[in-house]
């Protein structure tokens, strides 16, 4: 094919040559025209092929994009973990494990949240509580422990546990030379197989009784000599006090409760009474600290310390008490905070004012 090349420059160059700028005037201002005419037209079908386009957008966007199926949850409680642990997975299920001390053998699911036959989406977590075993496979062997620290010792062990696997009975106190509060026998014997709850039944020394004590001699003692005296006393005095009177010697005792014998059974209680100064004397203020506790089957240690209004501390005095009432005089400044603490829990605090 031959191309003419003469004839195509030939009627480019009459184009050129006829060429009017007025003419591209004219159709440039025809076109405005016809566009400000039909402008609205324009935006409406401009607005609507976009409307158009994001609709098809989300149909395709919809149309391709599944959410997660729902699913059954699989009832696995009191299974291996192993098996609930195949069964979620074929729900499409995540677990999220807790481990907590329980009779039921090690690797059995406790429990599950959410519970079975719940209908969640795939995916969702599922949160297992499975058993680590027992703490203890059989009964320990607690003779020479103390009671209150065997009682800790097994409240902590089965914290958190549903059903604890070894119970205390209410103990059996006897005279014993043991320390008091020592544990003597047990029944069940140390080494009996644990396979349900068991109850333990202890012995417990409430320590020498066997022994009496002699009725002590305190009238004309004063509060400073009491409270050096009471460590070593083997009975449970009750403080009482007045304001003394013109006959009565201040800071004394002047009356103690009287016994038929000389000797009494060990921490019998005996009443003593008190004369206080009228006035804070030596910027002293006299007084009886008391309480109610608890009754104890045996002496228990007890201390009162004082805080002074500066700061500084000091242990007013320690004894053996048996619970109950508890009293004992006192004389410290005025501001003095006293803490009076049972087996070195503190029991109850006061401040002094006059």
């Amino acid at each position: 094919m031959k191309i003419n090349f003469k004839g195509f420059f030939s009627k480019l160059w009459q184009k050129i040559k006829n060429f009017n700028i007025q003419d591209c005037r004219v159709s440039f201002i025809k076109g405005m025209e016809n566009l400000q005419a039909n402008g609205r037209t324009l935006f409406v079908t401009i607005i609507l092929a976009v409307v158009v386009m994001l609709l098809t957008c989300l149909a395709v966007f919809f149309a391709t994009v599944k959410g997660p199926e729902k699913v059954l949850v699989p009832e696995v409680e009191g299974k291996e973990l192993t098996q609930a642990l195949l069964e979620m997975q074929v729900k499409e299920l995540y677990p999220k494990i807790q481990l907590r001390y329980d009779e039921q053998p090690s690797g059995t699911i406790i429990s599950q949240s959410p519970s079975s036959g719940a209908i969640v989406k795939a995916g969702t977590r599922v949160n297992l509580t499975v058993s680590r075993g027992a703490i203890v496979s059989e009964v320990g062997n607690y003779i020479g422990q103390k009671y209150d620290d065997l009682k800790i010792d097994l409240t902590t062990m089965f914290t958190g546990s549903s059903r604890p696997l070894i119970l205390l009975a209410e103990p059996v106190y006897k005279a014993s030379l043991e320390e008091a509060g020592t544990i003597l026998e047990q029944e069940p014997p140390a080494g009996t197989k644990i396979s349900d709850p068991v109850t333990v039944n202890l012995i417990v020394s409430r320590g020498p009784s066997f022994d009496n004590t002699a009725v002590p001699r305190l009238v004309g003692k004063s509060v400073e000599e009491m409270l050096a005296l009471l460590p070593n006393l083997r009975v449970v005095l009750d403080f009482s006090a007045h304001k003394a009177t013109k006959d009565e010697k201040e800071n004394s005792v002047v009356s103690q409760q009287e016994f038929d014998s000389q000797y009494i059974e060990n921490y019998t209680r005996m009443s003593v009474e008190m004369a206080f100064p009228v006035k804070p004397k030596d910027d002293l203020i006299y007084g009886i600290f008391e309480t109610e506790l608890a009754q104890f089957p045996y002496p228990v240690a007890m201390t009162v310390e004082c805080i002074e209004s500066n700061g500084q501390r000091s242990q007013l005095v320690a004894l053996n008490h048996t619970g109950g009432h508890f009293s004992v005089p006192y004389a410290v400044t005025e501001g003095s905070e006293l803490i009076l603490r049972v087996a070195g829990k503190v029991a109850k605090r006061i401040t002094i004012n006059e």
